[in-house]
Parts: C-alpha cells; structure tokens; sequence
C-alpha cells in the first residue's frame, strides 16, 4: 500500500473529532458570542426586556469610578500573587524533588491544602485573623507587638488575601514543576558533578534553562486564575474595607445579579476576558523574544 494511501483523509475521519468540536462550540463558543451580544445591549435581568445600545456600556465602564477602582485591585493582586506562586512553588519544588519519606510527607501536606474548598480555607483563615483572640492576635500578644488587624487595613486587606491565596493552592504548580524537574535527564546532573559544577551553577545554567517553558507555563496559567479572583475576597471581606479588595468579577456579579444589569455586567466581564488575553499575550511573546536568537 502506498504511504499516500496510508496517509490520505477520509470524511469519516472527522467524526473523531466531532464530539470534541460540538462539546467547544456548545460550553465555549456559543456563551462567548451570546455574551458579547449581551453586551451591546441594555439587558433587564428581571424583566428579560432588552434593547440594543451599541458600545454604550463600554464608554460608561470607562467613566465609571467604582470599575476602574476593581481592575486596579485586581490588576494589584494579580502583580502580587503571580510572582509569589511561581517563584515559592518553584522552591519548593526544587527542595522536595529527592527521595525519601519526609520528602514525600511534605509533598502531600503542601497539595493538601489545594484540595480543601474555599470555604474551609476562608473560615480557618478569618479565626486566625480574628481581633484579639485569633491566632495571630495571640502571637502578636505574646512577643509584645502591637495587634494588627490586616482585612480592617485598606492597604493590608488586599496582600493579605494574596497570601491566603496562595498558602491555599501552592500546591498546584508545585505539582507542575516537579513533574518538570524529574523530566530532565538524570545524565546531566551527573555529567556537570563530573566537572565540579558547582550547585548554584547547576540551578542557573541547566535546571531553570530547562524548565523555562513550564515556569511560563505556570506564569500564564497563574495570571488567567488570579485574574479571576473572588470568593475569597467576598467571604473574607465582601470586597471591603472602602472597596480595597473588590475584584472586577465580584463587580461583574453585584451588577449582574444585583442590580440586575445584564448588558453592563456582560461589558465589564469582556473587558476582564480582553485583559487576561493581553496578558497572556504579552507573557507569551516576551518568553520568544527572550529564546529568539540574538
């Protein structure tokens, strides 16, 4: 048989992947485009009445105070929590990439946390938190420092909500950077011990060259989740204080399910869709330009 025949298409073949492209266009593509027609228009979620406004909703997200105030405390947690997640979880990766049981006991503790629902993770958090009989009150008081309240700062809420965030679900790039690491041929550690490499050598010069796609990975998958931030916010502060933790997806909701304005909280969630596009394209393009060849 020739390898044209082999190789050519055949119709049938396309019912391969007809499941895949039905299940896209249905869960994917089609709440895409319904949501941008959303937009255009001034949709009353209680009475289902609609009319068509164009770019209106648009122009007044960009007159609206309380929407710029959501996309800088979410662009701010975004800058905080993304380098945090990946540099932390790359560490621990790097500490617990060897064998043993106390290793493996770690592992399972740090991923552990991942599993637990937000609200567990919120409610453990808000007694820790709690004034004067939280854990952390009780610290501050034993070693004779001043009590600190973080979610009543409007300056602490925010990066404190960035730490629960992340002691919660480090776990999850961790995984992925040691399954990056235990890739990376075993032959080549052994080849630079041969020539007395020294190990910062090693990490800067083999490891982190050879995982530089999965910390991008990481980077961009890190950037679209934070971008996306709520529930935490909502269940330890209710976007508070003085709106200081108030996301643009907690936005989205108030103006979708409380105010009732569909178009408007439609306009805003796109405006959050184009951003994380942005982001990740601009992530993408300056991990090329850094491999491009000078």
């Amino acid at each position: 048989m020739s390898g044209f025949a082999l190789h050519r298409s055949h119709p049938a073949n396309g019912l391969f992947v007809l499941p895949f492209v039905v299940t896209y266009a249905v869960l994917v593509l089609w709440p895409l485009l319904k949501g941008v027609a959303i937009s255009l228009q001034d949709y009353d979620l209680l009475s289902n009445d609609s009319f068509y406004v164009g770019m209106q909703n648009f122009v007044e997200l960009g007159s609206d105070d309380g929407f710029r105030r959501v996309v800088w405390n979410t662009l701010t947690f975004v800058a905080i929590s993304t380098p945090v997640f990946v540099v932390v979880s790359l560490a621990l990766a790097l500490a617990l990439n060897r064998p043993g049981k106390l290793c493996a006991i770690l592992r399972g503790t740090f991923f552990s946390a991942s599993v637990f629902s937000v609200t567990i993770v919120t409610l453990v958090w808000n007694l820790a938190l709690m004034p004067e009989r939280g854990l952390i009150a009780q610290l501050l008081a034993f070693l004779g420092l001043p009590e600190v309240t973080p979610l009543a700062s409007d300056w602490l809420a925010l990066p404190m909500l960035a730490v629960v965030t992340v002691w919660w679900i480090i776990g999850l790039p961790m995984i992925v950077f040691l399954a990056a690491l235990q890739q990376i041929p075993a032959d080549i550690y052994e080849a630079a011990a041969l020539d007395n490499t020294s190990r910062w050598r090693t990490l800067t010069r083999i490891t982190l060259p050879m995982m530089s796609r999965t910390i991008a990975l990481v980077a961009v998958i890190e950037i679209i989740r934070q971008a996306q931030v709520f529930p935490q916010m909502w269940l330890m502060t209710g976007g508070g204080p003085n709106n200081s933790t108030r996301s643009i997806v907690q936005f989205v909701y108030e103006q979708a399910y409380m105010d009732l304005s569909l178009g408007y909280a439609s306009a805003a969630s796109h405006v959050l869709f184009a951003a994380m596009l942005l982001g990740v394209s601009l992530q993408l393009w300056l991990e090329r330009e850094r491999k491009a060849p000078q």
